[in-house]
C-alpha cells in the first residue's frame, strides 16, 4: 500500500502510476490469469514505453509480490474487522466467503494455481501468519479449547506457519480442517463448477461450516 501523507507531487505522481500499473494488471489476470501477465502490454496500455514502466516495477515478479500482498493484506483486514466485532470461526468463515465473492481474482491468486516460476517473499509468509493468527484466537476462544493437548509429532514439526502460536496440536488439527474444507467448497464455487447442478453454493457453505462446527460437541 502507498503511503498518502507527507508525500511531495513527484512521489504522489508515482503512486498514482503504480496504482494504475496494478489496475492493469487485475485487468489482464481477470482476463487470462496471472501466469499470463505481461508487464509490456499493461505499458502499451496505459501509454508509456516497456523500459519506462521498470522504473515503476523492477519485474514480472515484483509487480506480482505487490499484488499477492494487496490481496493477503485486504483479506487479513476482513478478518481482523470481524475479529474485532467478535467473530468466532463461523464469523470468519462468512467474512472469507464475502471476501473472495467480491474480490475473486484476488482470492485465485493467492489460492489458486501457483504462478509459474515466481517464489513468494518473506513479507507475504508473514501476513499468512498473522492471518492463521487470528484463526487460531477464533478456536482457542471456543468452550473446551486450551492452548495444551495431547502431543502429536507431526503437527509439532509444521508449527512455523502460526510462529509460535500457543495453540496446541488439538486446536491446530481442527483449525486446519476448517480452513481447508471451507476452501474446498469455496474454490469451486468461485471457478464455477457449481453453476449447472442446480444448488445454492452458500447453503453448500453454510452446510459444510456446522458439520465443521458441530464435530467438536
Amino acid at each position: 500500500m502507498e503511503k498518502a501523507q507527507a508525500r511531495t507531487p513527484r512521489e504522489r505522481y508515482r503512486a498514482e502510476v503504480r496504482a494504475e500499473i496494478k489496475e492493469r494488471a487485475w485487468e489482464q489476470i481477470a482476463t487470462a490469469g496471472a501466469s499470463a501477465l505481461s508487464l509490456n502490454a499493461i505499458a502499451k496500455q496505459i501509454g508509456m514505453s516497456g523500459p519506462a514502466l521498470y522504473r515503476y516495477y523492477a519485474g514480472r515478479d515484483d509487480l506480482i509480490t505487490e499484488l499477492v500482498t494487496d490481496a493477503y493484506r485486504g483479506l487479513a483486514e476482513a478478518w481482523g474487522e470481524a475479529r474485532r466485532a467478535g467473530a468466532g470461526p463461523a464469523g470468519l468463515a462468512h467474512a472469507l466467503r464475502g471476501w473472495a465473492l467480491q474480490h475473486p481474482q484476488r482470492y485465485f491468486l493467492i489460492y489458486g494455481t501457483p504462478v509459474p516460476g515466481y517464489h513468494a517473499p518473506e513479507e507475504t509468509v508473514t501476513i499468512t501468519s498473522e492471518m492463521m493468527s487470528i484463526l487460531l484466537d477464533a478456536f482457542m476462544a471456543l468452550p473446551g479449547n486450551s492452548p495444551q493437548g495431547p502431543f502429536d509429532t507431526h503437527l509439532e514439526t509444521h508449527r512455523d506457519w502460526v510462529r509460535g502460536h500457543p495453540a496446541g496440536p488439538p486446536v491446530l488439527h481442527e483449525a486446519l480442517a476448517f480452513w481447508t474444507r471451507l476452501h474446498g467448497v469455496l474454490s469451486l464455487e468461485l471457478a464455477g463448477h457449481f453453476a449447472a447442478m442446480g444448488f445454492d453454493p452458500a447453503l453448500l457453505f453454510e452446510a459444510e461450516l456446522d458439520d465443521l462446527l458441530a464435530r467438536r460437541t
